[in-house]
């Protein structure tokens, strides 16, 4: 059974930073597309940041050069550094993974992330003070 936890949310200040945590049992992150969402009441869940199988990370524009999504494969964990805080970037901060599609391409393997993530945390909640 898979299971993700985050952990690392509560209050800050409004342009200080935290970390984010997310533990995972059942599947190694390192195998997987991983990355971090975020939503708040009423809105739909926003992607933040992920990590392709390449290592790859992408962002969203909202959070561009203020947050860094990392992992440790070593202790199967993913991290989500948040900076610059907004009060816009109050939301409750969900870890997600899902299993690539491998496929090979003139010899060569490739791995493509799913459209939809299969694996989701409960949610970690930041609240932003001014």
């Amino acid at each position: 059974q898979v299971r993700l936890v985050e952990s690392g949310g509560g209050s800050v200040a409004s342009g200080g930073s935290l970390r984010l945590s997310c533990a995972a049992e059942g599947i190694t992150f390192a195998e997987n597309c991983v990355g971090w969402a975020r939503q708040t009441p009423g809105q739909e869940r926003e992607w933040v940041a992920r990590i392709d199988m390449d290592d790859r990370m992408t962002y969203s524009k909202s959070v561009q050069g203020r947050f860094t999504i990392s992992q440790d494969k070593a202790k199967n964990l993913l991290y989500l550094d948040v900076n610059l805080v907004k009060p816009e970037d109050a939301a409750t901060y969900t870890c997600a993974a899902g299993r690539p599609t491998r496929f090979v391409d003139y010899g060569t393997v490739h791995y493509k992330c799913p459209r939809v993530y299969a694996y989701w945390g409960q949610g970690t909640h930041v609240t932003v003070s001014s």
